[in-house]
């Protein structure tokens, strides 16, 4: 357990820290509405943003029926529904914090939530 002295911001930043976390499952881990994570995550991304010595990762949504990727998608969220298949079985995008020298993953610091 994080302690609680900490915002929540620094909170979800120490935890996607070298992992790659749902929005749902950070939420469980915070003990807070996903709703609310989702909206500190914009602001998360600006920080790392500045800090040259790590990036934020993000693990794009993909649709479990087709398999089309979400890799144009600004938005931080869940989409409803696959442009492809129309399903709505659309999997959670995942969040993450590496240094800067791994090469783990898509970056995408400059994710805006329009």
């Amino acid at each position: 357990m994080l302690p609680p002295e900490r915002t929540p911001r620094q909170r979800i930043i120490d935890v996607i820290t070298g992992t790659r976390l749902s929005s749902y499952q950070l939420a469980q881990m915070l003990g807070i509405r996903e709703r609310q994570v989702e909206e500190h995550l914009t602001h998360v991304v600006k920080t790392i943003a500045r800090d040259k010595s790590r990036r934020f990762v993000l693990e794009p949504s993909r649709c479990q029926d087709c398999d089309f990727v979400f890799r144009d998608r600004r938005r931080l969220t869940r989409p409803s529904r696959c442009p492809h298949c129309r399903s709505e079985d659309i999997m959670a995008p995942r969040y993450g914090i590496d240094s800067a020298g791994s090469r783990s993953g898509p970056v995408d610091s400059q994710v805006s939530n329009r």
